[in-house]
C-alpha cells in the first residue's frame, strides 16, 4: 500500500475532523513533493542533454537515415542508450523515424531530422 492510498482510505473512513484536517494536510504535502520532483531533470537526463544535442548535429552532416546501432558506433556509447536519446528525440520531434533494411537483419529503425 502506498502513502496515497493510505491517506486516501484514512480521508474516507471519517473517522473524525482533526484526523480529516491533518490527513488533507498530509495529501497536499504529498501533492507538492511530487511536483517538485517531476519538475526538476536528473542527473542522468541533464548528462544525456550534450550527447542528444551532438546526435542532431551528427544528424545534420548525413543524407541518409542512421540506425541507433551507427548512432551508438559514432557517439561510444552502447546500441541501447543511443536508442532510448533517440526515441527522446523523437517524441520531442526533432527526429523522425523510418524504416531501414540492414543486410542481415532486416528492417530496423532509422532515425534521421526532422
Amino acid at each position: 500500500m502506498t502513502m496515497r492510498e493510505y491517506l486516501n482510505a484514512v480521508a474516507n473512513a471519517h473517522i473524525n475532523d482533526e484526523l480529516d484536517a491533518k490527513t488533507a494536510d498530509l495529501l497536499a504535502a504529498l501533492d507538492k513533493k511530487n511536483a517538485q520532483r517531476s519538475s526538476k531533470p536528473s542527473k542522468t537526463a541533464i548528462a544525456n542533454e550534450p550527447i542528444k544535442a551532438a546526435i542532431i548535429d551528427y544528424l545534420q552532416g548525413v543524407d541518409e537515415p542512421m540506425t541507433a546501432q551507427a548512432v551508438g558506433v559514432a557517439f561510444g556509447i552502447t546500441t541501447s542508450k543511443a536508442s532510448a536519446l533517440l526515441v527522446q528525440l523523437a517524441k520531442a520531434e526533432r527526429v523522425t523515424s523510418c524504416e531501414v533494411k540492414v543486410k542481415g537483419k532486416g528492417k530496423v529503425k532509422g532515425y534521421r531530422l526532422a
